[in-house]
């Protein structure tokens, strides 16, 4: 069952193989099956012949051969004496002659010696029968002696005869029984040798079909097993050599096809890792001078700042009794451009640090969050007369810096953005949403354009002038930044038009997640908040 190395038997398949072995076993099987059944059968025929036949035969012939002596004997006596009662013997002997006869003449038949040796030793019989045995019974007792002192001689000669072909019979039926026997016992070696042919063919099957599986399957499967093991443990640039039969080899291919294509992958990703490396050292690069520009922008950009607006009012009031009107609103316009610059720089401050330096997370209680919110913002809410509620808060796993600019960006947002003579009404709602929170903060303000929907959380994008409502218009674009960072979405929800309704979600993170390291810096001020694109 081996792969033979000729072009039609390399193509032939492990179930080819199998199938043909198989069918060759059997046909071998079947062969040996059919001889070994001959051979039984000729050894039952045989043992049949010896035990029914040939041993019966040769008995019986012994008992008709007794029978003819007791009636020669009967018939002698009763020559002799001239008793009656000698000639029960003969008359028993008859009945047994006959027995004997029909019995031979039944085991015999088929057998045309047989029945050939029956016929003169019958012919015998008759013949003493019906010169002396007979006439000598009928005699009466009186002529009985005569008749046999006469008669004694003849007797003597037929009886002979009679005994000669009883012998010749005999010995016949001892040949015939001995050649049977000779028959049996050479069958019987015939069929030992037989079974011990079927065994050994068997048994050589059985290691050709072995040999055959483990040269022909398992060699190559484990040969295979081993290749894509060394692959597996690291080894890629190990070759995988197809062997065994066609399906096999077509497997072994197929696995060295798909090695090379992991091989190929391996280096994309190697080559990917490497750009990628790359844009990690850019990126803490470009993190590191952004750092260094927020540290110039909160500490050497605002002393100018700073040194613009105090001499601005310090010129005025030194020399305001000598400026004119125009003068002192040249002067607010500085002083106003200056803490707005200020006011600016601190928000985009705040902007960049999130996700950056407060980015270390903890169970939050937004319920207190939202509470020192309410504190903090506690003057402009006394002001506008604003009612605030909400719903029971959930305790989120967020950086509770972040949370405390997103609530105070969104309340704030709420109170500014009112409605002019109407004091603000603001319900904050939560609810679950499979592994995310979803919050909604609900107005009764001047609310937003569904086209402004998206624009609004756009950096720098104010829908208003800054003398109608002040701000920077960071507020809800670092909201926006807030909630992404904690896995969720922000937006605004078109379907409630009296006044505004923002909807945003957050995860529950329960891992710490840190993109960057975290400063050791104060926390950051929530800008001023206000409702802009």
């Amino acid at each position: 069952m081996s792969v033979g190395k000729t072009p039609v038997l390399s193509g032939w398949t492990t179930r080819r193989w199998l199938q043909t072995g198989v069918a060759v076993s059997l046909v071998v099987l079947t062969l040996l099956g059919i001889t070994g059944a001959w051979v039984l059968g000729r050894t039952t025929q045989l043992s049949e012949q010896l035990v029914d036949v040939r041993s019966p035969a040769l008995t019986t012939s012994i008992r008709l051969e007794s029978a003819l002596l007791n009636q020669e004997t009967g018939i002698r006596g009763y020559g002799l004496t001239g008793v009656p009662e000698f000639l029960e013997p003969y008359r028993q002997g008859i009945a047994e002659q006959d027995r004997s006869v029909s019995s031979l003449t039944e085991l015999l038949a088929g057998d045309s010696d047989g029945l050939r040796d029956l016929a003169a030793v019958q012919e015998a019989i008759t013949a003493w029968q019906e010169e002396i045995a007979r006439p000598l019974a009928a005699a009466p007792p009186a002529q009985a002696q005569e008749l046999g002192a006469t008669r004694s001689g003849p007797a003597k000669a037929r009886f002979d005869e009679l005994r000669t072909a009883m012998a010749a019979q005999q010995e016949a039926l001892r040949t015939a029984r001995a050649d049977a026997r000779a028959d049996l016992f050479e069958t019987m070696r015939l069929r030992n040798a037989v079974f011990a042919a079927i065994s050994l063919v068997i048994l050589a099957l059985a290691v050709l079909v072995f040999e055959g599986l483990r040269r022909g399957v398992t060699t190559p499967l484990g040969r295979l097993a081993g290749d894509a093991r060394r692959v597996a443990g690291g080894e890629f640039e190990h070759t995988i050599t197809p062997s065994g039969p066609a399906d096999l080899r077509q497997l072994g291919a197929e696995i060295e096809s798909m090695r090379q294509r992991l091989l190929s992958e391996l280096a994309f990703t190697e080559q990917a890792r490497v750009r990628l490396d790359a844009q990690a050292a850019d990126l803490r690069r470009s993190n590191a001078e952004l750092e260094q520009f927020a540290y110039v922008a909160s500490h050497d950009l605002q002393e100018p700042l700073r040194k613009v607006s105090s001499f601005t009012q310090l010129l005025q009031r030194r020399y305001g009794s000598q400026l004119d009107e125009k003068a002192d609103q040249y002067i607010a316009f500085a002083v106003d451009g200056a803490n707005r610059m200020q006011v600016l720089i601190n928000d985009l401050l705040d902007f960049s640090r999130v996700g950056r330096v407060h980015a270390k997370h903890t169970p939050v209680d937004l319920d207190k969050v939202v509470d020192q919110t309410l504190a903090s913002l506690s003057v402009g809410i006394e002001e506008a007369g604003a009612e605030i509620t909400h719903e029971p808060l959930p305790t989120l796993t967020a950086d509770p810096t972040q949370m405390g600019m997103l609530w105070q960006n969104l309340i704030g947002n709420a109170v500014k953005f009112r409605r002019p003579g109407l004091p603000p009404r603001i319900h904050i709602g939560a609810e679950r949403e499979g592994e995310l929170w979803r919050f909604t903060v609900t107005d009764n303000g001047i609310g937003i354009s569904a086209e402004y929907a998206e624009k609004v959380f756009v950096i720098f994008q104010r829908l208003h002038t800054k003398d109608a409502y002040s701000g920077t218009g960071i507020g809800l674009a670092m909201c926006k930044k807030i909630v992404e960072f904690h896995g969720g979405h922000i937006g605004i929800d078109n379907g409630h038009t009296d006044g505004t309704r923002i909807v945003f979600t957050l995860a529950d993170r329960t891992e710490t997640v840190s993109d960057a390291p975290a400063e050791d810096e104060p926390a950051a001020v929530a800008p001023a908040p206000e409702r802009t694109p």
